[in-house]
């Protein structure tokens, strides 16, 4: 069953890109994951979407801001673990690479850039609540890349204490943001989030994004279980064409006959001829 927008908690991606679109609390948590100073962010655009080429699978970003100096930061909640993170990061990674620069543009405007990825789970097992991934050099892990690009997958379920209070509470009221959680906070970051989360909650407008999306959700699955249904009768249908062609080779039917009776086609039938015959 669907939940409702206020009974979500913040690892709904749909709430947590909305409670980032308010740029102080963007920036505030980027401050305390990166551990650095912002002045400023901009809101490139509400949840982007990267689709450069017809051939190739686009992306739908959660968020995705800048700050004063150009350096880009997206930022993705992620609940099912598929195992396909790492390449998932790869993915993303190349694709805002190619959403920066045009064709024939020089390499030194590539921005510096981080992507984050908040999981309720722990990919990697080993307990920690924070991985951070950058480009060094097998021979001689003191030589970095600098190719200016860092991945960081933060997790609801590690065990240590590998980070400061602020984020801990963070992470773990990303799967239980009630007044409950924000009650036993000591840190301000928690309850800075929560204040937005209450905004985005009592928002109709919200409310009515929130309810569409789920009705077209709900109609694309069911589109797609009517396709697979189809896909399934036109199976069945060819299946049992062939057989009936195969009796109809063995009885000795003409070829004529048999694409007049099965429909199917004349080069199918001369397959399954040359089948019996061999």
């Amino acid at each position: 069953m669907n939940k409702t927008l206020k009974e979500l908690n913040l690892e709904d991606d749909f709430l947590f890109a909305k409670v980032m679109s308010d740029k102080e609390v963007c920036k505030e948590l980027l401050e305390e994951i990166l551990e650095i100073e912002i002045e400023k962010i901009e809101i490139i655009e509400e949840q982007k979407t990267i689709d450069l080429l017809l051939e190739s699978k686009g992306i739908r970003l959660d968020v995705y801001v800048k700050d004063e100096n150009n350096t880009i930061y997206n930022v993705e909640m992620q609940r099912g673990n598929h195992k396909n993170l790492p390449k998932r990061l790869r993915y993303y990674q190349g694709s805002i690479d190619l959403d920066l620069i045009s064709k024939g543009e020089d390499y030194r405007k590539l921005a510096k850039s981080y992507i984050i990825f908040i999981c309720t789970f722990d990919l990697f097992n080993k307990g920690r609540h924070k991985y951070t991934f950058q480009n060094v050099c097998l021979e001689d892990n003191n030589i970095m890349l600098n190719d200016e690009t860092q991945k960081i997958i933060l997790n609801t379920k590690g065990v240590m204490r590998d980070l400061n209070e602020e984020l801990l509470e963070f992470l773990a009221y990303i799967e239980t943001s009630t007044d409950d959680t924000v009650k036993h906070a000591k840190g301000n970051l928690v309850k800075i989030i929560h204040k937005r989360v209450q905004k985005v909650k009592n928002d109709i407008s919200m409310e009515v994004e929130f309810m569409t999306l789920l009705e077209r959700d709900r109609e694309k699955i069911e589109e797609g279980i009517e396709k697979g249904r189809e896909e399934g009768r036109q199976e069945g249908s060819t299946e049992k064409a062939l057989r009936v062609a195969e009796k109809m080779l063995r009885r000795g039917d003409s070829l004529e006959d048999i694409v007049d009776i099965t429909e199917l086609p004349m080069e199918k039938v001369l397959e399954l001829r040359k089948k019996y015959q061999n």
